[in-house]
């Protein structure tokens, strides 16, 4: 069994037990409970894709950890210019553990 999540504007496809990264998600602390809008879920051979079902089903996770990504360089240049700039970034990441995947009422 698993289901298609949204989280910060991206989709991931999780099961019970996964440890999944997500965009960090500010108003939790280490050990708190979440709950992730559902976009799909697959329980053996039925799929689950209807959206007034899928508003009721919520997946359940667990805050693991708060994290930074790999740095990314980013370099600006212009030729013939003297013009060089050169900045980095880091997202800020939440490790979620799935704890619970619903099924839909039928």
């Amino acid at each position: 069994m698993y289901a298609i999540v949204r989280s910060g504007g991206r989709q991931h496809k999780v099961a019970v037990g996964d440890i999944v990264e997500v965009d960090k998600i500010s108003t939790g602390k280490v050990g708190d409970a979440v709950e992730l809008s559902t976009l799909l879920v697959v329980d053996g051979e039925s799929v689950t894709s209807d959206p007034w079902v899928l508003a009721g089903i919520k997946v359940q996770a667990e805050i693991v950890d708060h994290h930074k990504g790999a740095k990314i360089d980013i370099l600006r240049y212009k030729n013939k210019t003297g013009y060089r700039k050169r900045i980095g970034h880091r997202q800020q990441y939440t490790a979620v553990k799935i704890t619970a995947i619903p099924t839909a009422a039928k």
